[in-house]
């Protein structure tokens, strides 16, 4: 029994961190209605981003260089979407052409990433936390902070979407972007902001993701995006608060299974989980009208 408390601990540490990244990749779709194939790139350069302010230029403590990382990444994809995306959005009318454009997105990032920083494992400038005995639960202050910063980002997003005018004009765009338009909503601004947001939650993502496993290489954003696919999956493609269920049921499921099976196979649980939810339940647990 106490495996499996240990063993939730760390679940509800990858949740937290898959909440980040398919929160974010749930709002850009929301807003585009098509997949960005490189949001898993996007994670990695954010967290690159970060390291460098934290290791290699400013030497700024990570928590505050997270905050740097995350916001260039957040400008990075604005511009990203303005100079590519957006253009081929716009030409074509079938999304597949853009699925097709950020995957070589993709592989341009990635290749930078390799280009600049090398294939060298590396690792955030931290101190060496001990680990603190809560209940059950065995956990850094690292990864307490990493769990506090996603709680907080959930309440943010959720009183943005629900308080705020930017969240109710990104949610009648989410319903209907023709629509939307003709009710006077500046549609190219919230696509916009939509993509700094975006951004900037795949920088903190990434940059969280590699506090809580203590390295860093090119390719962890790609290893991390499927399983945060199918969170989204799960929850319901286009459901902000479906992500974020569907973060919390396969980040504990995944961790849960490590306990009891080989931790190799613990991705494959979650392949699992997304199959049995394409066969019984096609458009997620909490899927939004439209988005099937």
């Amino acid at each position: 029994m106490a495996q499996f408390w240990l063993a939730f601990g760390f679940g509800l540490v990858t949740a937290s961190v898959l909440a980040i990244a398919a929160v974010g990749l749930s709002l850009q779709f929301g807003i585009t209605n098509y997949i960005n194939f490189a949001y898993g790139d996007f994670m990695a350069l954010g967290a690159y981003f970060t390291y460098a302010l934290n290791s290699e230029f400013l030497h700024l403590n990570v928590w505050i260089a997270l905050v740097g990382g995350s916001l260039c990444m957040g400008l990075l994809a604005v511009l990203i979407n303005h100079f590519l995306l957006s253009p081929f959005a716009r030409r074509f009318n079938k999304t597949f052409y853009v699925l097709i454009v950020t995957f070589g997105l993709s592989l341009i990032i990635l290749n930078a990433i390799y280009s600049i920083w090398g294939a060298n494992v590396r690792a955030y400038n931290m101190k060496i936390e001990q680990v603190l005995h809560i209940g059950p639960f065995l956990l850094t202050r690292n990864q307490l902070i990493v769990m506090a910063i996603s709680v907080v980002m959930m309440l943010l997003v959720h009183l943005m979407l629900k308080t705020t005018r930017l969240g109710k004009s990104m949610r009648a765009m989410s319903d209907n972007t023709t629509l939307a338009m003709t009710s006077g909503i500046d549609t190219r601004r919230i696509t916009t902001i939509t993509w700094f947001l975006s951004g900037t939650l795949a920088g903190l993502a990434g940059s969280v993701l590699g506090i809580t496993e203590g390295n860093l290489t090119p390719a962890s954003g790609e290893l991390f995006l499927f399983v945060i696919f199918a969170a989204v999956i799960v929850g319901g493609v286009g459901s902000i608060y479906g992500a974020m269920a569907g973060a919390v049921l396969i980040g504990l499921a995944t961790e849960i299974s490590a306990a009891f099976i080989n931790a190799s196979y613990k991705l494959d649980v979650a392949f699992v989980i997304l199959i049995l939810t394409l066969l019984f339940r096609p458009n997620g647990l909490f899927a939004r009208p439209g988005r099937a």
